[in-house]
């Protein structure tokens, strides 16, 4: 399942998503994250979903690749549905046994909620798919400058998110390679009781930190052989430049925003 972890990974490419400037598409999935939470109904459920499969379309990236991402979430997407189902006690009653009663409001609710994660999971897959990790150090860094009037390391702080976003498919390969030769030498990480998978578990977690220590390190005596000193004083080969595809992408956002706005419950 490792592999399939496509958050934090990044696909060169020409599409219009990928030719936007990193501070509007920053600004998009941050705005959109809000955005998300005005659906409460079936009509703004579907705007929003069609909107999402819109952006993944002019983003030339392959749906099916980005349902192989959704793997390592999808535990948690049928936790919350199931959880909604049994835990919500309103509407019609669909099914009825003597231990348990499923409403027709709490698989709505669950449909809605899985389609919530779907939506999210994509747009912040597509972020990190089509803008190189400089260029998200650099929007960060952008859009966080006002914060230097309080003395916040903006540099540092949008340096460190980048790097741990480009961490996080790193140590997922890397915990992959780990499983499959402990697999190789007889440990069962996937069967048996829960108190011997836990402590299956174990042998696993120590060389994975001991990896990612070493990398961390490795990565420190690089920057510091280049003359990395901050970013004080640092100048940038690639210039930020916002044109009217930023724009017309932010646009597009607000009168989505709008139309959930008037269409919701």
């Amino acid at each position: 399942m490792m592999e399939k972890m496509i958050f934090g990974r990044f696909l060169p490419g020409d599409s219009p998503v990928h030719k936007l400037d990193p501070r509007s598409k920053l600004i998009f999935v941050f705005a959109f994250i809000i955005i998300v939470f005005l659906a409460n109904n079936t009509v703004t459920y579907a705007m929003l979903l069609a909107f999402t499969l819109l952006i993944v379309l002019v983003s030339r990236i392959r749906l099916y690749f980005l349902i192989n991402g959704l793997k390592p979430v999808l535990f948690l997407m049928a936790f919350t549905f199931i959880l909604h189902i049994f835990m919500t006690k309103e509407g019609v009653p669909v099914f009825e046994s003597k231990f348990i009663t499923i409403y027709d409001e709490g698989i709505r609710r669950g449909i809605f909620i899985s389609i919530r994660f779907l939506v999210l999971v994509f747009m912040t897959s597509i972020l990190t798919l089509t803008t190189s990790p400089i260029s998200i150090t650099d929007g960060i860094e952008v859009l966080l400058n006002p914060l230097k009037a309080i003395k916040v390391p903006v540099h540092e702080l949008a340096l460190m998110m980048s790097i741990s976003l480009r961490f996080i498919p790193t140590l997922m390969d890397e915990t992959d390679k780990i499983m499959k030769a402990q697999m190789a030498r007889g440990s069962d990480l996937s069967s048996g009781p829960i108190k011997d998978r836990i402590k299956a578990v174990v042998p696993l977690l120590v060389p994975l930190f001991v990896s990612a220590f070493k990398r961390a390190e490795d990565l420190a005596t690089a920057m510091e052989v280049r003359g990395y000193r901050g970013g004080e004083g640092r100048t940038r080969y690639r210039r930020l430049k916002w044109d009217m595809g930023d724009t017309f992408a932010i646009v597009l956002l607000v009168a989505i925003g709008v139309l959930l706005f008037f269409y919701r419950s």
